[in-house]
């Protein structure tokens, strides 16, 4: 079967950025998404068009197939008292909602006396990736897969309403 929309897709991987450094990696078929709806990065969903069970890859994606370029215009620079008596540390993480409403990863990227420089960019925008991609299971999805927009692992609620 090959893998096009609506077709629910099991792989492993290993993603690197361009010095070899590991980034994150799928072991034992855990990785599964409903193929065609969005849920992964648009370089690396249309990289596995018409791939099969079986099928191993290499595939360079840049910034603009992927997490997009990084952009300077999303960051800010606040005041430590906006975290009240929170500790804050370069590298922490919060969701806070965007300006279409939606949720938005924020990452703490600077701390410089009580200045905090938080920025609202992807963590991995504006890096190249470099995967390593094995096909392991294509199948149909079921139709509350496909109502939902997403895979329910193993058969099991996805643990929300829709």
């Amino acid at each position: 079967m090959n893998i096009s929309a609506d077709k629910a897709v099991i792989i492993n991987y290993t993603l690197k950025d361009a010095d070899g450094k590991l980034i994150d990696e799928s072991k034992d078929a855990s990785f599964i998404y409903l193929h065609g709806h969005g849920n992964i990065i648009p370089g690396l969903e249309n990289a596995l068009i018409d791939k099969t069970k079986g099928d191993t890859f290499d595939l360079v994606l840049e910034p603009k197939d992927a997490y997009g370029e990084y952009n300077s215009k999303i960051t800010q620079v606040i005041k430590a008292s906006a975290f009240g008596d929170e500790k804050v540390e370069v590298g922490m993480q919060f969701h806070a909602e965007g300006d279409d409403g939606q949720p938005v990863l924020i990452t703490i990227s600077e701390v410089n006396g009580d200045d905090i420089t938080i920025d609202g960019n992807p963590p991995l925008a504006g890096v190249t990736l470099h995967y390593n991609v094995e096909v392991m299971e294509v199948r149909d999805a079921t139709e509350e897969e496909l109502s939902h927009g997403h895979i329910h692992a193993h058969g099991e609620s996805c643990g929300h309403d829709h």
